[in-house]
Formats: structure tokens, sequence, C-alpha cells
């Protein structure tokens, strides 16, 4: 990727990690998924009033000529419900943003896009279009979506007209303090905005006059202006130099631009920061009825000691709580946040103990299948550490869940960390890669070698746990 490209997706990967990122959404967003952009919306009503909306750039002043003409806002009303009540799936940008930990979104769209996404990846959204839901807080929610330009259901507010605008700093005051708070303190990432809004305008300029240089870096997307898409070399190079002017003029607003050639290419460097930050997150994979070389003792100590190394470097743990295995999980990862509360964070701890009976219509097959599906998808990493239960006889066997959670870290793409030496399945796991090493480490076989001397009983625990962190670390660089 490009440098700056790849600045803003490690910059970023950070911000989301301390919980410090914002997404602003355009009507670009919501043009991918077919609902109109500002000037579609408006085109009927240009040529009602005998104007041409390609030859109109001031097209909010269009939409107050509509509402003086009719005497009312009845026309562009209907406009909206006729054109955004339609529904549509989010798009994958949606989707990729709805999965990270992102819990504040602006949005001047009237369509319910992001709360749809939101909603699909179990998240309770608080939504607010109007004043008084400024007021109020949905208990335990996991975003907020500031719908500042209004919302479908409720066409007769939104804001549309020149006059609404003109208003718009008295009537949604509270508004632009909260966007304006919220551009002190996070992150933002513009995608499908123009920055021709003018109340957004407000906001940057005030927060540029308060601030200046000290203001907090954003970030926005940009299609580069490609000569395919105009009729004459002359006309390329003007809207070319104009777009190179508008760059320029958001440095003012600490707004770096991101230019890309296609809007494809957001999708995938969306993917990568998803990539990234869950690479963050490490699976730890494992139960034990016996511990092979190690005693009871010596292996919880293990166990613990890597889970604190683990969050010590600033990683995160999910876990199932896998029987023998999760409380040293637990007890480890607690130790290095107490240690350093002002540092680390519960957060860091993820635990997902499995349900032990089944209710309702499912059974308990398939609960657990669904919960390892859920539970492996917030990781990047799995750790593989044991895996043998006692069968009804008291058998010592292999525990088919964690050969069953080493199928679903490789098919949504996490990075298999077997520690042979402990045995069981996490061996079977280790023989099995290295029968086909190059299918799970493309373009990091450096892993490999790594993996091999885990497989030796003889390296100490602390050599052990040195490795695997290592290998970590260097996965996130």
């Amino acid at each position: 990727m490009k440098p700056e490209i790849e600045a803003f997706i490690k910059e970023f990967v950070n911000d989301l990690a301390e919980n410090n990122a914002a997404i602003f959404a355009g009507a670009g967003m919501s043009k991918a998924v077919g609902y109109v952009s500002w000037p579609d919306l408006l085109r009927d009503i240009a040529d009602e009033l005998g104007l041409s909306v390609d030859k109109e750039h001031d097209l909010i002043s269009l939409a107050q000529y509509h509402v003086n003409e009719r005497g009312g806002k009845a026309g562009i009303i209907k406009k909206i419900l006729q054109e955004f009540s339609e529904q549509a799936e989010p798009s994958e940008n949606h989707e990729i943003l709805a999965r990270l930990p992102i819990s504040t979104f602006w949005t001047t769209n009237y369509d319910k896009l992001i709360e749809q996404a939101l909603a699909n990846n179990l998240k309770i959204v608080d939504i607010k279009h109007t004043l008084t839901q400024l007021t109020w807080a949905k208990p335990k929610r996991d975003a907020v979506i500031y719908k500042m330009h209004g919302d479908v259901e409720h066409p007769e507010n939104a804001i549309l007209t020149k006059q609404q605008y003109e208003h718009y700093y008295k009537t949604h005051e509270h508004y632009i303090t909260q966007l304006s708070s919220d551009l002190i303190a996070k992150t933002f990432v513009f995608i499908g905005f123009s920055f021709t809004d003018p109340n957004l305008d407000y906001v940057l300029s005030r927060l540029n006059t308060q601030f200046g240089d000290s203001s907090r870096q954003h970030y926005c997307f940009i299609k580069k202006q490609n000569r395919a898409d105009f009729a004459d070399e002359e006309m390329y190079k003007y809207n070319l130099r104009k777009q190179e002017l508008m760059i320029g003029d958001l440095k003012r607003y600490k707004i770096k631009a991101l230019l890309v050639n296609d809007y494809p290419e957001i999708t995938a460097i969306l993917k990568e920061i998803e990539k990234r930050f869950i690479k963050r997150t490490i699976f730890i994979s494992g139960s034990a009825e016996v511990y092979g070389s190690m005693d009871r003792n010596q292996a919880q100590a293990f166990i613990h000691s890597l889970s604190k190394k683990i969050i010590s470097v600033d990683f995160r743990i999910v876990n199932g709580f896998g029987w023998g295995v999760g409380s040293a999980v637990i007890n480890g990862a607690l130790e290095a946040i107490y240690e350093k509360p002002d540092r680390r964070s519960e957060d860091q701890l993820i635990m997902k103990p499995f349900p032990q009976f089944g209710t309702g219509e499912k059974d308990l097959p398939a609960m657990w299948e669904e919960y390892r599906q859920r539970m492996i998808s917030l990781a990047g990493i799995a750790i593989f550490i044991y895996g043998n239960k006692a069968d009804r006889e008291g058998n010592i066997i292999s525990a088919n869940g964690v050969m069953r959670e080493f199928q679903i870290a490789v098919e949504k793409g996490l990075i298999p960390i077997p520690i042979a030496s402990t045995g069981f399945v996490a061996e079977e796991i280790f023989e099995l890669i290295m029968k086909e090493p190059k299918k799970y480490y493309t373009g990091i076989e450096w892993i490999i070698p790594i993996l091999e001397e885990l497989k030796s009983t003889s390296l100490s625990a602390d050599d052990q746990i040195k490795k695997v962190t290592s290998i970590i670390i260097k996965l996130n660089k």
C-alpha cells in the first residue's frame, strides 16, 4: 500500500484499540447500495423549477427555491419517502465498520444502513435524530449514531433547505456542541462525504480557530480525478486542479485526504484495518484433564504466565473457559491488568464460557457451534494448548472441541500457533500443519521454525512464552 495509507492504517488501528475512533458517513456510502445522491434526490425538483441539477452547484438553495415556489416542504418530504423508504442491505463497508469497536457514528444520511449493519452484528444502537434524544442514553449501548440531518421515518424534520441550514446553529446547537466535542476527542474518518455541507464547515472552522495546529488529526477518503471520467483534457485538468486545492484546504482543519483510484480500494483498506485490529486479539483454545509432561501446578503456572505476558504486551485475550485451562487464563490476564490499571483494562480479557445445558429449540451441540463461530471471529491469532478430556469411563481422549476450534480458526483466517510440547490435540494440530505449512503461513514462513522449537518438551516454560509472544508481536508489526 502507499506510504500514507499504511501510516493511516497503523494510526487508526491504535485509535480503535484505545476506543478513540469515529466515522462520519456521507451520501457516498449509501449510494453504493442503490440509494440516491443529493443531486439525484433533487433532480425532479429542479425539473419542476425549470432548472437543471447538473448545472447547479448550490443545491441547498435549489431546495429552498422549491419550498418557496410550493409554499412548503411537502414535495421534498414525499421525495425523501419515495427514495429512502425502500429496503436496501448494508454494504460491505457498513458491515466491516459495524464489526469494529467504533462507538461513534455521525451521518448526514436519512437512511438506516448504519443502524442495520450494527444490529446485524448484535450491537445495541442509540440513535439520535431529534434534540430530545440527546438528553438520554440507551442502556448498555455499543454505539451512538448522530443523524444530524434527520431520519427517513421523520422526513418532516429533515434538514434540506437554505433557511434550515442558516438557522441550524440555533435550532440544533446541541448537535454542533456534541460534534465539536467528538472532533476534539476522537479520530474521525470521513467516508462518502463531499465537504460541501455548511453545518460541518461551521464546526470545523470554529475548531480551527480555537485549536489551530493542535487539533486532532482526521482522515477522509477521496476518489482521485480520473481522465477516463471526462470528455476532454481541459475539463479533466480543471477538476484535478480544483481537487488539489480542496485537499490543501482540508489540511487547515487537520483532515488528511487519502486518495484512492476507485471506491473498491476503500473496502480493501477497511478490510486491512479489520485484519490488523483483530490480530491484536488472541484466542486461547485448550482443555485439559491431564497435562502431559507437566504436573497440574506446573501447567497452571505456565498457562497463567502465558496469559499474563500476552496482556502485559498490550494484546487482548478471548477464551471459552476450557476445562482445566480457563481459570488459569483468567487469573493470569487479571493479574497483568490489576498490576497496571492505569495502562490496562478489563476489556483486554473477553471470556465466553460455554453454555452447559440445552434450552429452547437449539440442542447443545448446535449452540456450541454457533458460540464457537462468534467467539473465534473476534480474534486474529489462535493459540492451541493441550486438548484432552476424560470420557465417561475416565479414559483420556482427544478433545474434539479443540480440533473443531482449529478448523473454524483456519476457515476464518486466523493464524494458528499450536504449542506442540503440551501434547494431545495441540500436537495433532502441529503435525497437521507441518504437512502443508505454506497453506497456513503464506508470507509469514518465518513462523515455521519457531513452531518446531515449541515442540520440544525440554524447552523451559519461560522460553516457550518468550517464543510465543515474539510471534504475536512480530505478526502485529
